[in-house]
């Protein structure tokens, strides 16, 4: 028997509600782990809510990142073994699988063995927060050393790893927060530079830094009222990367500005990545390899006890913390 969280209808974090289920022996193609920590997605509680690329069905399960230790596998498996430290990438539907409990079953393309010694906290710091940027950066060749990239909602797990992929891959990132707060950690993690929206003016800002010539890349996961800014300080001929919609506000769009620059908008998120074989490996290698070397550094907000999962979620939905939360099961 499993502890499992579920929940049987859209809504707040206090949908969510433990359940003990009996977890099958896996398949041919799964792994069932014993989970020690859960890394919290945006994405999860958007799902939770109802606000989802996917549509839910429901009751559902939710989860995509977890740690731990292989329980058994499938016949299969070869590229994992009982006992063996693992974690998860995000790869496939939480329809189909859900990783918020303390036993689960786990597609096998999904689990990464991690021979090199790594806590089961960090482990599941590393592969939404760092898979999303480099993908998003590297694929067609987006971001060139050199280049400025602008990354909102900075603080969150995503943006801190953009700032981090960005540093590694040679390009100057531009962090984007709300206010002065969190100004000097930022720059601490790698920010090139910190602009806070409620107080300055991006556009502006953006043409100080690059000299007048606007960002060449833009990382967006917010959306709403400071779309517009974020086009108006857009290099001519740029991209324009979305990948979340934090802002529950209308999002404009400034066509005039959009054709007079050639700006192009793109819709991104991590599966084409994850669900392709070889780009999972080269992004998975690329990852490691920076956090052996110290150059990837996960970064932990908060931590949570398992039993306080609805609060963790509260906490998650606030969008004020700095790095990943983390649930230690």
């Amino acid at each position: 028997m499993s502890r499992i969280v579920s929940f049987s209808r859209y809504g707040g974090p206090e949908v969510l509600e433990f359940k003990n289920i009996e977890v099958a022996a896996p398949a041919a193609n799964e792994v069932r782990l014993a989970v020690k920590a859960i890394g919290l997605n945006r994405a999860e509680s958007m799902w939770r809510s109802g606000n989802y690329v996917e549509e839910v069905k429901l009751p559902a399960r939710l989860g995509y990142e977890v740690s731990g230790v292989v329980e058994s596998v499938g016949a299969s498996v070869t590229h994992v073994k009982v006992g063996d430290v693992v974690s998860t990438v995000p790869s496939f539907s939480m329809n189909d699988y859900g990783m918020y409990g303390e036993l689960v079953l786990a597609p096998a393309h999904a689990v990464v063995k991690h021979s090199e010694p790594i806590s089961f906290e960090d482990a599941v710091a590393i592969w939404n927060v760092f898979i999303t940027p480099y993908a998003a950066f590297t694929q067609g060749n987006r971001l060139s050393p050199g280049q400025t990239v602008l990354i909102t909602a900075a603080s969150s797990g995503v943006g801190v790893g953009a700032i981090q992929i960005a540093n590694a891959l040679g390009a100057v990132p531009i962090a984007l927060t709300r206010t002065n707060a969190k100004r000097e950690a930022l720059l601490e993690l790698g920010a090139a530079h910190v602009i806070a929206t409620d107080e300055q003016d991006v556009a502006a800002e953006v043409a100080r830094i690059t000299n007048g010539k606007g960002a060449d890349l833009v990382f967006d996961s917010v959306g709403g009222p400071l779309f517009p800014k974020l086009i108006e300080a857009t290099a001519a001929g740029g991209n324009v990367l979305v990948y979340g919609e934090l802002s529950t506000d209308v999002t404009p769009l400034p066509m005039l500005t959009v054709l007079a620059k050639r700006i192009t908008i793109h819709g991104f998120n991590l599966f084409e990545t994850t669900t392709t074989p070889e780009l999972q490996r080269a992004a998975v290698k690329f990852i490691l390899d920076g956090v052996a070397s110290g150059e990837l550094k996960t970064v932990i907000a908060q931590r949570f006890a398992f039993n306080d999962i609805v609060e963790a979620h509260r906490v998650l939905e606030k969008n004020q913390h700095l790095g990943r939360l983390v649930v230690n099961v």
